[in-house]
């Protein structure tokens, strides 16, 4: 493949054509950074550098195998010999070579995330700290955080203004287990994940030798994601590159969007004060989606002030603008996102791994989940399970199954020691030999046996009974409470509640973030059933429906449901981005600093040039917290993209008739229902009486003078919409001014 440098346009040629000297390469989204990165390897060896001499970085080995594979396809075989891999496999290579340097032997053991944790865990057990004081997870994140910011246990050790931060934290112990757990892993002939990293670092700087010697291997050095590189990697990099300079960095600093997984975006900011001798190349070309796609992205991304300039631009259709959408509650948020994939599958034969639902928080996966299912669309949810298939959703289902089967032996056994109460197998072991002698459920034997049972001691026996005692007060409830209340009955009692909220860790945020979103669900189906079909039994009747569909089959052919961190690097057709309002996305945690709030932006950018064709925006005027309807405000991102990219759709009636006449839907005794509490002040609900008099008033004129029945005279000022989506926006006295739905509202005209 001779010829295979005219597939580059003019600036990836460029940048591929340089090969001495430091240099780096902005690439925005969809420019072809990728083919790039590929291509100068290829040059490269197409002139005479050995393979063994050029070290590329990636930060995923899925990455990492396919530009692989495509070196390979142009020069050969020898792109087997090129050392490439993610950081952390190209440096346990190096340290397998040098790591009797530093007290290891070459087959040391790699711990990953769970043995490190469990290590973690045994450690704070043997000091006899308070487990709820120092949560092993968050101990864990902490350790790894001084890691990848090169901060040695000893350092800790000696730092007053960390031991501090410690003492204010009430976790004056963690450089304790810091000290210890460094200590055991060494003795165990262990590294961590992090160790690979700080190890590494560690081996260059305390031997000049060895430093030199890959310095003379690692002769061209090229990174993908620089962007995404953390202190650690960034010091390794810098050493490595040091004596020949011959270092190529690939990235966009508009898509740094890991902080919290410890990326710098001051490490791609600054490469040009880094490498003062540096050449910049720009792919400013976007080969993948439409100008209005293109175009808003460039708006939105204007308001960060870190960034480096470049000016994106698209030779592709201009497209159609991106559609803003505002919904009333969450529910019809996720129905009025079924219902368009569904439209628009029809309407443009579209498959259904051309559409994907991009959210904050997985949390938020729920609405969507269920009305995807009732449409009979099949989706995939990536990154983590279906949601009611999530661990601490299984925990409360089980909980509800017992209330109204006490003989489901699977639910009793997922529930009766958790949270834990000292109840152990062995103890299980036996209940179960004399439970099936008796011939009843464990439950049953607890219930009405274990206060005789002579192979129980007194101490566990008060323990299973009160276990009993928390489980029947509760069944007492089911008669007169709906599954609502009775699930908070559950979460409260059972200690679940606070077992999740005390969790500060990144897991236990979004466990609770899914007890919550449980909890909107639930609401959901009470408010949306009539009375006498909102009880647990055919709550969960509706949940094991739901279920059925996750026997997962080898079809990929499913609408992509994902945070927007796990959508970077993917394209999709169809984007619908959804749940765009304040203290959601952006998110209420990162909002403390102007470089917390960039780092939002960029996320929302990289959001938005996922899509090819049409992006679908989303924000609700009222979204359900722990089950009560609270007001949101819209995104400040919605207001940030230049207006002529967008148009504007407000409720969407459509929808509602949609719903409404689908047979299949309404089988399940779910409808299509406006909330009744706590809309925006601006809009304003009257009573279905009211409907008759003006239904999309044609007549309703800007200047008319309107008399309301509770807001009294006022002038007409503005309107806006059509047919059911006519509003109005009307100064009354006292110059208060009020935007009407006139589907909902009573004017009569008075001139």
């Amino acid at each position: 493949m001779s010829n295979f440098l005219d597939n580059l346009n003019s600036s990836q040629l460029e940048s591929t054509l340089q090969m001495d000297g430091p240099m780096i390469v902005i690439a925005g989204a969809g420019s072809g950074k990728t083919r790039v990165l590929t291509y100068k390897i290829a040059y490269l060896m197409t002139q005479g550098v050995d393979p063994f001499n050029i070290l590329a970085l990636t930060f995923t080995n899925k990455a990492a195998r396919e530009m692989k594979e495509r070196i390979a396809y142009i020069v050969g075989d020898e792109a087997k010999n090129l050392w490439m891999g993610t950081f952390h496999s190209v440096f346990a290579r190096i340290l397998r070579i040098e790591s009797h340097k530093i007290g290891y032997t070459s087959n040391f053991t790699i711990y990953d995330s769970d043995d490190s944790q469990k290590l973690v865990a045994r450690i704070i057990k043997e000091l006899n700290l308070d487990k709820e004081q120092y949560k092993y997870k968050i101990i864990f994140s902490r350790i790894s955080s001084m890691k990848n910011n090169f901060i040695s246990s000893d350092q800790y050790i000696n730092d007053d203004e960390m031991l501090l931060s410690d003492k204010i934290s009430n976790r004056p112990k963690f450089h304790e287990i810091y000290k210890q757990y460094v200590e055991r892993c060494f003795r165990a002939g262990a590294m961590d994940f992090d160790d690979l990293l700080l190890k590494t670092n560690e081996l260059l700087n305390s031997y000049p030798d060895t430093l030199s010697k890959y310095q003379n291997i690692f002769r061209y050095i090229l990174v993908d994601e620089y962007q995404d590189t953390n202190h650690s990697q960034y010091l390794i990099i810098r050493s490595l590159s040091d004596k020949f300079q011959n270092i190529c960095v690939v990235g966009d600093d508009a898509q740094s969007i890991y902080s919290f997984r410890g990326a710098n975006i001051n490490n791609i900011l600054n490469f040009q004060k880094d490498f003062p001798d540096s050449k910049i190349f720009r792919l400013e070309q976007n080969y993948r989606s439409t100008k209005n796609i293109v175009n808003a992205a460039n708006s939105i991304i204007e308001y960060n002030q870190k960034r480096l300039k470049k000016n994106v631009w698209t030779n592709n259709e201009s497209g159609e603008k991106i559609s803003v959408n505002k919904l009333l509650t969450d529910g019809e948020e996720g129905r009025f996102v079924a219902s368009s994939i569904f439209e628009n599958k029809m309407k443009f034969q579209m498959h259904n791994s051309d559409f994907a639902i991009l959210y904050r928080t997985n949390a938020q996966s729920r609405s969507f989940e269920d009305a995807l299912r009732k449409k009979n669309i099949p989706y995939r949810v990536y990154g983590g399970l279906s949601f009611y298939q999530r661990k601490e959703i299984k925990d409360v289902l089980a909980y509800l199954r017992l209330l109204i089967n006490n003989d489901d032996e699977q639910a009793f056994k997922r529930i009766i020691n958790f949270p834990a109460r000292g109840i152990g197998l062995t103890t299980l072991n036996k209940i179960s030999i004399e439970a099936k002698n008796k011939s009843v459920s464990d439950y049953t034997f607890i219930k009405n046996y274990s206060k005789s049972s002579s192979i129980l001691n007194s101490s566990t026996k008060n323990k299973l009974l009160e276990f009993v005692v928390m489980i029947e007060s509760i069944k007492t409830k089911l008669e007169s409470l709906d599954v609502f209340e009775i699930t908070k009955e559950v979460l409260k009692q059972s200690g679940l509640y606070n077992l999740y909220k005390n969790d500060e860790s990144i897991e236990g945020v979004s466990r609770i973030q899914n007890i919550e979103e449980l909890l909107n669900g639930i609401k959901d189906f009470v408010e949306n059933n009539d009375k006498g079909q909102v009880s647990v039994s055919t709550f969960l009747q509706d949940v094991a429906l739901a279920t059925d569909q996750d026997n997962e089959s080898n079809d990929n052919n499913k609408v992509a449901l994902m945070t927007i961190h796990l959508a970077k690097g993917l394209e999709f057709p169809f984007v619908y981005i959804v749940g765009l309002e304040e203290n959601l996305f952006p998110s209420a945690m990162n909002l403390n600093s102007r470089t917390e709030l960039e780092e939002e932006r960029r996320l929302f950018y990289v959001a938005l040039t996922r899509a090819e064709k049409k992006i679908y925006l989303s924000h609700v005027l009222s979204r359900y917290r722990w089950g009560k309807p609270v007001d949101s405000e819209k995104s400040r991102f919605i207001d940030e993209i230049n207006e002529e990219f967008i148009e504007k759709n407000v409720i969407q009636n459509s929808i509602a008739r949609n719903f409404s006449n689908d047979n299949q839907y309404n089988k399940v005794g779910v409808r299509y229902k406006k909330p009744e509490k706590k809309l925006p002040s601006n809009f304003i609900k009257i009573k279905s009486s009211s409907l008759k008099s003006n239904l999309f008033d044609s007549k309703l004129a800007v200047g008319n003078i309107v008399m309301h029945e509770r807001f009294g005279k006022g002038r007409v000022i503005s309107i806006e919409g059509v047919g059911g989506d006519k509003k109005a926006e009307i100064i009354f006295e006292k110059n208060v001014v009020k935007k009407l739905l006139l589907r909902f509202s009573k004017l009569d005209i008075i001139s």
